[in-house]
């Protein structure tokens, strides 16, 4: 776990479990920069946080993409060159197929597969070509169980997980022979801000009890498992998924 002399980006690093990889890199020696939409004061207190550096943040909607042409740009212009990307930017919205109006729906799918599908795979498109000029790289997106056990109440988010599993493990096939290696953390429920209202409420310890540790995964251990994946010596592990749910979901 040294990352020493390694130029990272973690998208939606202002919080939450970005927050919580971006402080994990750069313990272990990285130059961080984070991405964030709105929060620019949860963005640069994370920068703040971090030890070491130098460290950046930078404002970009990764739906959008010549924002995220921008931004690669950008942290290509202060680092020199980009070793590790992290996908982390998402969100969620529920959509009850019985309970929303048509327009309603199609607002929920088209904005979740635009942040959680085409932005990572946008930004996975801006990186590799850097990383296929410098020598190699290290790909980790942040997927969800969500993709293997389905999401009733947000289809979209369950939909956009299943497929940027599918887009990590072709795109670790394709960029191999350029020494690039494509990662996936899968986690369950995370004590993040996100989560903290529905967590606190009356589902709040069935949510816990789904796991046989009685608690939801804190972000530092989703951190872990991407630092895990991002470091020398895991390279054969390139295209895996890795499940960060206390086994609150199984799969084989």
């Amino acid at each position: 776990m040294n990352f020493s002399n390694k130029y990272v980006l973690v998208t939606g690093g202002s919080r939450g479990i970005g927050r919580a990889v971006a402080k994990a890199f750069a313990n272990y020696g990285a130059c961080v920069a984070i991405s964030y939409k709105t929060n620019q004061a949860a963005a640069e207190e994370t920068i703040q946080s971090l030890s070491g550096g130098p460290h950046f943040a930078f404002r970009a909607d990764v739906a959008k993409p010549d924002e995220v042409q921008h931004l690669i740009d950008s942290v290509s212009q202060k680092f020199g060159r980009l070793d590790i990307v992290v996908n982390n930017a998402g969100v969620h919205e529920f959509h009850p197929i019985e309970e929303v109006s048509y327009n309603q729906w199609q607002g929920a799918w088209q904005q979740t597969l635009a942040v959680n599908l085409f932005g990572p795979a946008n930004v996975c498109y801006c990186a590799a070509q850097l990383m296929i000029k410098s020598g190699g790289g290290r790909i980790v997106n942040i997927s969800s169980r969500g993709a293997f056990r389905g999401e009733p109440e947000m289809p979209a988010y369950g939909a956009s997980k299943a497929g940027l599993n599918a887009m990590s493990q072709s795109l670790a096939q394709k960029l191999a022979k350029f020494n690039i290696f494509v990662g996936v953390v899968a986690p369950g429920f995370v004590e993040t801000d996100m989560a903290a209202e529905l967590l606190a409420g009356p589902k709040g310890d069935g949510i816990r009890n789904q796991s046989p540790l009685g608690r939801v995964a804190r972000p530092e251990e989703v951190a872990q498992a991407v630092l895990f994946l991002a470091a020398e010596g895991s390279e054969f592990m390139t295209g895996a998924i890795i499940d960060v749910n206390g086994a609150s979901y199984l799969r084989s």
